[in-house]
């Protein structure tokens, strides 16, 4: 049944099946590419959003998170889970959902599922960083941990920026050989590599997504030469890094929220004045990106809920006029508001 949106009381809900076939029908690098230019549209209106580091719940074994923001005229959160653990046990290492509100009725008026929709954000972002940050021609990226991201993210690189060489390596052979078979197709060279000395090789972007929580220095200062862009995505908790601290401090640092960052990023390892560069400056054209060959970029991802946001916007106006969506009866809608008991009655 196609829905009427102006129908108040039911919510359009996107399952993880109509995800696929939404994905499917744009083209995952169309999807990734037209998303990245909604977040860069939203980044440019940064001042509109409400803005807080995520609210977090840890445990020994994960997090669990909501990422709330609003600009005003639609409310919209995330609820995203982190388990590295899960892995080991056949389980998704993360997995979400998302809502939309209408902030001056505070009636939802999307709910999707966000495990997919965070792995295509993730990488889109990605991308859109790239696009301002890295090399000008760079071809060729490191993917330094083959997990659930790491497709994603070559893809969004292809299609953004351009890369046509991607150097594969994970501490587990059998997740490059997942990675490798999955882009078989993609019309992207790919080569396999046994350590992440030999994958960096030849390489002007490194992409570290590992998920182990913990602090680990993945990228140390013998393996990283001028000139590169380093896309750091893996370190998102506290208590958990990828990048060595003589590496952060040879890049020029830019990250989406600050007081997150500094919390969950890699620079969590630095003094909480240590200086960063904000990413909707950079995409305004306040501050500069690259600015000489030379210059060594880090991305500090931690993802952030305006990225979010606009990933829910951008399937909202994708959904409308499909069938790629069900109608969910979620919004008890009285006749009379001030007699919710009487639908008991009824």
């Amino acid at each position: 049944m196609e829905l009427k949106f102006s129908e108040q009381a039911y919510v359009p809900f996107v399952s993880v099946e109509n995800m696929i076939r939404l994905v499917k029908k744009i083209g995952a690098r169309r999807f990734m590419a037209e998303l990245a230019d909604v977040i860069e549209a939203d980044f440019k209106r940064w001042e509109l959003f409400d803005k807080t580091p995520r609210v977090a719940s840890h445990s020994d074994v994960g997090v669990i998170e909501l990422m709330p923001t609003s600009d005003g005229e639609t409310y919209g959160f995330k609820y995203v889970n982190g388990h590295p653990k899960n892995a080991n046990e056949g389980l998704q290492t993360v997995t979400a959902f998302g809502l939309l509100a209408r902030v001056d009725t505070g009636y939802p008026i999307l709910l999707t599922e966000m495990t997919l929709l965070t792995g295509l954000r993730t990488a889109a972002m990605s991308g859109l960083v790239g696009r301002h940050l890295a090399p000008k021609g760079a071809d060729t990226m490191a993917m330094i941990g083959n997990g659930a991201q790491s497709e994603f993210q070559c893809l969004a690189f292809a299609e953004i920026c351009g890369i046509k060489n991607v150097r594969l390596y994970d501490i587990a052979p059998e997740a490059t050989r997942k990675c490798a078979k999955n882009l078989s197709q993609a019309g992207i060279n790919v080569v396999t590599c046994t350590t992440p000395e030999e994958s960096m090789e030849g390489a002007q972007v490194i992409t570290t997504c590992t998920a182990d929580k913990r602090n680990a220095t993945i990228l140390t200062g013998n393996m990283v030469g001028d000139g590169v862009h380093i896309n750091a995505i893996g370190g998102d908790c506290p208590g958990k890094t990828e990048i060595a601290v003589d590496v952060i401090k040879r890049s020029d640092v830019f990250v989406e929220f600050p007081p997150q960052t500094r919390v969950e990023g890699d620079i969590q390892q630095l003094p909480e004045d240590y200086p960063v560069n904000e990413l909707w400056q950079v995409m305004r054209g306040d501050i500069p990106g690259r600015t000489s060959d030379g210059q060594i970029t880090m991305f500090d991802s931690v993802g952030f809920a305006v990225e979010d946001f606009s990933a829910l916007n951008y399937v909202l106006a994708k959904i409308k006029g499909t069938d790629f969506f069900d109608s969910l009866d979620m919004l008890a809608d009285p006749t009379d508001p001030r007699n919710l008991y009487g639908m008991l009655l009824d």
